[in-house]
């Protein structure tokens, strides 16, 4: 755990309750051994590799809000150590989360890779960037041919970060995860399908 993500993580009623639960103690010792001041190799590769993510944002009347975000794998690009970024495709069009940034750009994320059971969370300062103000940074976060309208950019400027630990997150895996792991055994049916056809021939033949 990063101690930049505890100081804003870890406000003084969440101190209360871990002292209370018996985990003040740990963290503690955490968060006076470690700081991380930016995205290492290890984030960026992680980030570079997600289809979706849950991204959070609070309301004028201040209730949260959680959102998915999803494209092509590796739609969030990584523009550098301390910003990643992505093209916001039209959805639903409610523009909660894009109306909640407008007026408090306090954000959080949670990106998943299930079939690992590994979580980043992340907390961010949230920029919304039109498409026409910016072509070279609308170029860098292009998503290829992907079929769903763009509508914005949005620039996400990384305050901190922190792993979560394997525990409850059920393995899930998408249909390309599974027609990779399917791609030996077809090709070793095919290779037995070839030989069955081989020996039929050569019996017919006698």
């Amino acid at each position: 755990m990063a101690k930049n993500f505890a100081s804003l993580a870890f406000t003084d009623a969440v101190k209360e309750m871990q002292e209370k639960m018996g985990s003040r103690k740990s963290y503690a010792r955490m968060e006076r051994e470690t700081y991380i001041d930016g995205l290492t190799e290890n984030e960026m590769d992680f980030i570079s590799e997600q289809r979706s993510f849950y991204l959070a944002t609070i309301g004028e009347n201040g209730f949260p809000y959680i959102q998915h975000r999803g494209g092509p794998k590796g739609f969030v690009k990584v523009l550098d150590e301390k910003r990643i970024g992505f093209i916001d495709f039209k959805g639903n069009m409610q523009y909660i989360s894009v109306g909640n940034i407008a007026t408090n750009n306090n954000v959080a994320l949670i990106m998943v890779d299930y079939p690992s059971r590994t979580r980043l969370k992340i907390l961010a300062k949230a920029e919304i960037v039109e498409l026409k103000d910016n072509p070279s940074l609308s170029d860098a976060l292009d998503s290829g041919e992907y079929k769903y309208r763009s509508e914005r950019m949005m620039v996400l400027h990384v305050e901190a970060y922190d792993w979560n630990c394997p525990q409850h997150i059920t393995p899930r895996y998408t249909v390309e995860d599974i027609e990779a792991a399917f791609v030996p055994q077809r090709a070793y049916i095919t290779k037995l399908e070839a030989e069955v056809k081989e020996l039929k021939q050569k019996l017919n033949t006698k």
